[in-house]
């Protein structure tokens, strides 16, 4: 995602050529929707509904996407869409970040309930 943003602001003060942008940046699209729609199925199947309910209308929105064939930059229009794309692109990577911060906030919780439930184990089993 940010490899996008760079890509297009790249393209916008003219150190890349519009074509090298757009190859770039459309090689990277289908791999973010798959990551994107592979972390949602692994919510769901661990069942963090949650963070489920917080990625699907995005993973819908990609598959929605790629269903309508609107998914890649086209080379000879970038520079009308450039405002947009990027508005876009830092949306989503505001998205992601969020995302990534709970996840890091949950992962933190979890470890730190786990490390006190084993502490009271051990107070509770007299070793301590």
């Amino acid at each position: 995602m940010l490899l996008q943003l760079i890509c297009l602001s790249d393209l916008e003060f003219d150190y890349i050529n519009p074509y090298d942008s757009s190859s770039r940046i459309n090689g990277m699209v289908i791999k973010e929707f798959v990551a994107q729609g592979v972390l949602c199925a692994i919510y769901l199947l661990t069942w963090h509904w949650f963070m489920f309910l917080i990625s699907a209308p995005v993973t819908y929105y990609h598959l929605k996407l790629y269903m309508e064939r609107r998914h890649l930059i086209d080379v000879t229009e970038i520079f009308r869409l450039l405002n947009g794309e990027k508005k876009y692109r830092y949306v989503k990577l505001g998205f992601y970040l969020s995302l990534f911060c709970i996840v890091i906030f949950r992962l933190v919780r979890a470890a730190v309930l786990a490390v006190l439930t084993e502490d009271d184990d051990l107070r509770d089993s007299g070793i301590f």
